[in-house]
């Protein structure tokens, strides 16, 4: 499927997964979460190990993972991301390789009208949604992947934000393996991983493989 270059075309479902004000969050600057430099252990993945094909990162923001990714040659990447401002910042970055951005909502299904995908990378997206909507999150990725695609994550064990009520969530190992392991098996569990600074011991990376 041809894929339109920058597309700023909203979903009619765009709204749906929105558990918060992410765009006024990104017209006032609010955006902690961004720091203006891709995943630590995304960058240390790249440098060691194959991820080939079509490419989704959903909650992509500015693209910083995306671009890390699209660096790389004989990858496409697809950032997907529900504020419209979010889409605007990745978009004013030069490109670097074969990498667009669409407007959508990952849990609504926007993003397999653009896949099938061979891998998805996971960052922002997981921990931002609330827990009961995670069950979603297992069926859109499942969706939009190829039977053997793989979704590598960033999981927030021990987020920095201490509310129980507001986003980043916090998961557990034993809560993943209960949502992702009937469609997905996983593959490779780290922790201790590279991540940014105050995070360290807070997040660990999961390989998953689609069933």
């Amino acid at each position: 499927m041809n894929i339109p270059e920058n597309s700023n075309t909203a979903s009619p479902s765009a709204h749906a997964g929105a558990d918060s004000e992410w765009e006024s969050r990104y017209r006032a600057g609010d955006t902690p979460w961004d720091k203006g430099l891709p995943h630590p252990a995304l960058v240390t993945w790249l440098a060691a190990s194959e991820m080939v094909g079509r490419i989704l990162v959903p909650g992509c923001g500015s693209g910083h993972d995306v671009r890390a990714i699209a660096e790389i040659k004989k990858r496409t990447v697809i950032g997907m991301d529900i504020a419209p401002s979010a889409i605007r910042a990745a978009t004013a970055f030069i490109p670097v390789g074969d990498e667009n951005y669409i407007l959508g909502d990952f849990l609504t299904g926007d993003a397999s009208a653009y896949g099938p995908f061979d891998w998805i990378f996971e960052h922002t997206c997981f921990c931002a949604i609330r827990p009961e909507r995670r069950a979603d999150y297992v069926r859109e990725a499942a969706a939009a992947l190829k039977t053997g695609g793989f979704l590598l994550a960033v999981f927030f064990m021990d987020p920095e934000n201490s509310d129980p009520n507001s986003p980043p969530f916090a998961s557990s190992s034993s809560e993943l393996d209960q949502l992702f392991l009937p469609t997905f098996q996983k593959i490779d569990f780290k922790n201790g991983i590279d991540t940014y600074a105050g995070r360290e011991n807070r997040e660990h990376l999961v390989l998953f493989q689609k069933r």
